[in-house]
């Protein structure tokens, strides 16, 4: 079920209690590059460098009074939702576990570390994470945090809340889809304020799970083989998200790892901002779409910016393929 309107804005009121709003920025070079008035969303912008912050302090949030959490909580990541765990983990006081799979980005793992989590390394995806994590849990007796759920959507909304009150009459929003939190975020604003703007979910070409599951209106695992976007490196889609995608948006656009790489670039070029790979897919998205935007007015959200320095050196010098 989607988050109602009073839903969300009672989320923002947990979300501002330690975060302001991400600003929402029209950029004038990124305008001319694919000319249209391009507005891009800054959730890189937060206390983590990503928009999972805001669901992890609305699942707390939630849970807070009760016994849930008490022995502690575990969950899989490939960064974002685990940096938004041990952020909120640690100012309830809540022991935290994460996993994550071999080659997992180098300075998300530290982020998480430096915010007290317990990081193991697991399993060569995502899935095989979660799965390991599912176990931890079961063996210690700990909260499994899901990476998709309910109060995740309410939260991580209120990104889409700002934007959509921010900027009027937006005629199309690209959004990234990992789990689809965000996404399903999107669709519960759009809906809730009564608007008519298009949402176009943007998923890895080697990552195709959601895409395939889209066109099929069936669940679909999809082998994942992306080396850039692992904010969107998903195996198995969850049923739950793709309901909400299914009926409440336009298209899925997938982009490939050398699209990621441009919009990065281009990003940085006409905005000094710093994006994650999947952090830049709507963009991308936005690109390989600029003669169907042209003259129109086009949102873009930056997921994250947690990058690792020698992979955000290479993509800008055009190295190793990017």
């Amino acid at each position: 079920m989607q988050p109602s309107l009073d839903e969300i804005q009672a989320a923002a009121e947990i979300v501002y209690a330690d975060m302001p709003p991400t600003p929402q920025y029209c950029w004038p070079l990124l305008c001319e590059c694919l000319g249209a008035e391009v507005w891009v969303k800054h959730e890189n912008h937060t206390p983590v460098g990503a928009f999972k912050i805001r669901g992890g302090l609305v699942y707390f949030a939630h849970y807070a009074q009760s016994e849930v959490l008490k022995n502690g909580v575990v969950s899989a990541t490939r960064g974002n939702h685990g940096q938004s765990l041990g952020f909120v983990a640690r100012r309830y006081g809540v022991p935290a576990t994460v996993v994550v799979p071999y080659g997992n980005s180098v300075e998300k793992n530290a982020a998480m570390r430096a915010l007290g989590v317990e990081l193991i390394e697991y399993g060569d995806d995502f899935q095989s994470s979660r799965e390991q994590a599912s176990r931890i849990a079961q063996e210690r007796g700990l909260h499994m945090m899901p990476s998709f759920h309910s109060l995740l959507v309410t939260g991580v909304a209120t990104y889409s809340y700002e934007l959509l009150q921010a900027v009027r009459d937006i005629d199309v929003v690209y959004v990234p889809i990992g789990l689809g939190s965000g996404i399903c975020g999107m669709v519960a604003v759009r809906d809730a304020l009564g608007l008519k703007t298009e949402i176009v979910g943007v998923v890895s070409a080697h990552a195709r799970a959601y895409a395939e599951s889209f066109a099929s209106k069936n669940v679909v695992e999809s082998h994942v083989s992306t080396k850039l976007a692992d904010g969107m490196a998903c195996r198995v889609p969850e049923p739950d998200a793709l309901e909400i995608i299914w009926r409440g948006i336009d298209r899925i656009v997938t982009v490939a790892d050398e699209e990621v790489a441009t919009a990065m670039r281009t990003l940085f070029e006409c905005t000094h901002n710093t994006c994650e790979g999947a952090g830049a897919a709507a963009t991308a998205a936005a690109i390989q779409e600029r003669t169907r935007i042209a003259g129109r007015k086009v949102a873009v959200v930056i997921s994250g910016g947690n990058v690792d320095r020698n992979v955000f050196a290479s993509v800008l010098n055009g190295e190793h393929g990017f």
